[in-house]
This record gives C-alpha cells, structure tokens and sequence, in this order.
C-alpha cells in the first residue's frame, strides 16, 4: 500500500507541474489559452489527490482534512474553470491570472 501511495503522489505533484508549467509558459503571450498540459495536468492533480486521500485513509494515517477540503474545493474550481474554457481558441487575460493565482494558492496550503 506505500507503493501505491508514493506513486499517487508522485501524479499528484507531476500534476501540479503539468498546470504550473502550461500556465507560466504563457505569461507573455498576450493571447492566453487553455493548453494540454493545463488540461491533463488539473485532471491528473484532481484524480490522484483523491485517491492518496483514500489510501491515506485506508493506512489510518493521520492529516489535516481542512487542508485538503480547502485544496480539493480550489482544484475542483480550477477544473470547472479550465475545461468551460478548454475549447475556446482564447480566453480572456484576468481569467488567465484568476487561474494562476489559484494554483499558486493550492500549492500554498498543501505546503502550509
């Protein structure tokens, strides 16, 4: 069951990766979009956050489940927000950084 949890989390933090990445890489485009990585990586980030919290439930180990409302209720959102928006050729610039700020704040509570 470690195995299975330190491969969970490993998708979960590539994940996090994928979206960072996909959103920075755009920052001085005038013209942002909704990329693949964003995409895969919010819907891997989301799926495998989900299922380490029931392997960590299942190993009765101990961690803050306000934390994790918080940071699945923010990646819930940031989900919604890129796949409304994931075929559209643009979206607009305050959408773009409503997005980032929300994934740099999901990475502030997961190291908090």
């Amino acid at each position: 069951m470690k195995v299975v949890q330190v491969a969970l989390l490993v998708l979960h933090l590539l994940g996090v990766l994928a979206l960072l990445v996909g959103l920075l890489v755009q920052v001085r485009r005038p013209e942002k979009r909704v990329t693949g990585p964003m995409r895969d990586g919010i819907g891997t980030n989301v799926a495998a956050g989900l299922l380490l919290v029931g392997v960590l439930e299942a190993r009765d180990q101990e961690f803050d489940h306000v934390s994790v409302a918080v940071m699945f209720g923010i990646g819930l959102l940031i989900l919604v927000l890129v796949m409304a928006n994931v075929r559209k050729p643009a979206i607009p610039t305050w959408l773009y950084w409503v997005i980032l700020v929300l994934t740099v704040a999901n990475i502030g509570v997961a190291y908090s």
